[in-house]
Parts: structure tokens; sequence; C-alpha cells
């Protein structure tokens, strides 16, 4: 029976069991939804079972797809590692999705880091506010601002991090206490989970109504603080550049409440912690925000 049972079939038959779709394997595999289909359809005959449950939506795996999904998935796993250990004499690559601001304000001013500690290792680095989508190989990891929304995917949330109002040194010479923010521009981050009215309320005061700038990343709205335009509510962690060299201050500190949580994730395929250069690479940006 094995030898009726070509590899495509296989390698079509895991596709759709690991996305749940037979146009989402399609797409993977470049492909039509009607050839999955079929390829799938002719699978079943020779095995005489039934694969997938078919609705108008989706696809199922039935007990018997579960069970060969088990097998099949283990093999293709030991496969992607087998090729990448006879590719390792060349630099293998990491391609890494990750949220705008956490890739321009931390994660590509520490990359040489990771690739002086690993040089076989080559990186692509993309950023968006989309979630990346693992199911057409276009990412190996994403670095998520808000909940993961993928399924099938490890999930490691990323160091807790503090929000305080942060200013130009200049501007900070006016500030003296939580109220005396009341007088300044307030710079907001649209796209931002913690904003100025939950800070203000958590230090017991009540929220202007009015920003005179709104941008819709993080790493605008802390360049404009850095050229004096006002005070930007931002994360200690995605400036902790400027805070260093003296570009921006938190000039409450000690003053005032802060706002802590968690707002990034480290997300991947679990599939793909089987592979040596993803496993690098999510210890090394654990290890780093851990420093």
């Amino acid at each position: 029976m094995l030898s009726n049972i070509p590899i495509s079939a296989i390698r079509i038959f895991e596709a759709a069991a690991r996305t749940g779709s037979f146009r989402d394997a399609a797409n993977e595999l470049r492909l039509t939804s009607s050839a999955v289909s079929h390829a799938i359809t002719k699978l079943e005959k020779t095995l005489c079972t039934t694969l997938f449950e078919r609705s108008t939506r989706a696809v199922r795996l039935t007990p018997a797809g579960e069970n060969l999904m088990r097998h099949a998935g283990t093999a293709f796993d030991e496969l992607r590692r087998g090729l990448e250990e006879v590719s390792a004499r060349g630099p293998q690559l990491v391609r890494v999705h990750s949220a705008p601001s956490f890739a321009a304000q931390w994660l590509a001013p520490r990359l040489s880091r990771f690739l002086a500690a690993q040089p076989k290792l080559d990186v692509r680095l993309a950023a968006s506010t989309d979630y990346a989508r693992f199911n057409n190989d276009d990412y190996d990891i994403d670095i998520v601002y808000g909940e993961p929304r993928a399924e099938g995917v490890e999930i490691t949330p990323l160091k807790e991090e503090t929000v305080v109002p942060l200013c130009s040194p200049a501007v900070a010479s006016a500030i003296h206490k939580p109220a005396d923010l009341l007088h300044q521009s307030l710079i907001r981050s649209d796209v931002k989970r913690v904003q100025w009215h939950q800070w203000f309320g958590a230090n017991g005061i009540e929220s202007p109504a009015l920003h005179r700038m709104r941008f819709d990343r993080s790493f605008l709205a802390i360049a404009a603080a850095v050229e004096g335009l006002g005070v930007a509510l931002e994360s200690t962690l995605l400036a902790e550049r400027e805070l260093a060299a003296g570009r921006l201050v938190a000039p409450l500190a000690g003053r005032s409440t802060d706002i802590r949580y968690i707002g990034h994730s480290l997300v991947y395929p679990r599939a793909s912690r089987r592979r040596a250069a993803v496993r690098a690479f999510a210890e090394w940006l654990t290890s780093e925000l851990d420093y």
C-alpha cells in the first residue's frame, strides 16, 4: 500500500491537518484548493478511511486523521531537522516578525549581539502591526504586541514593562508633581494598551480631554518627546536608549504611581522549537530581556 502513496500526498495531508484548512494548505503549497481536496480524497480512498470531516467553513480531523497526523507531523519535523543539519555549512536564516516599535527601539539595536554570539546564523527582520502567519512559511518567530491570536503556537510573555511620563530635560524642569502634566502638551500613542486616562486615574487626577499630538506608533511618540514637543506616556523598556543617553527623563520618578504590564509576547509554531536556529534566537531574546 505504501508504494501506492506518493510523498506529495502525505505532504498535502500534513499541511491541511496543521492549518485546519484546505485553502490555507493550498496557499502554503502553491496549489489550488481543488487540487488539495482531490489529493486528500484520493489518499482516503487508498487508505480506505476518512481523514477529515468536511463542512462549508472548515475541515476537522477524524480519529484516523489525528492518528496519521501524529506520525506525519513527527516525520516532517525530523525531515526538516535533517535538512537543516545537512545545509548547516552555510549561514542559517531566522525570519523574525515584530511589532514596529519593539523592532525599532529595542530589537534592531541589539541584533549585533545575537549575530556575534551566533556567527552561523543570519536574521531577516520585518515589522508591521499585522500578526505573522506561520502557515505560509514566511516567518519563524513573531514578537507580538497585545494578545497573541495564532493557534498551535508556543507563547512566551516577555518582560514586564513600566509605563511612565517621559520628556526632554528642558520640559521636565516645569514638572514636579502629577498635576503639573495638566499644563503640558501630552503626546498620545493611539495603539498603546496603556493610555493617559489610565495613568491619570491611577494618580487620582481627572484626565484632560485633549491631546495636541497623536501618533500611531510608540517610536514616533518617543521621538517627538526627545525633540521637546511634549510629554509621552511610554514604556521605559522601549525608551531605554534615550533614557540612558539623557535625551529623555522621567520627571515624576518616585513621585507618582507607575503602570506596569506585559506588553509583548514571543510567538512561534510548536514544531519550530525543534529548530536549533529558532531555539537559539528565542533563548537569546529572553536572556537579553532578563539582563
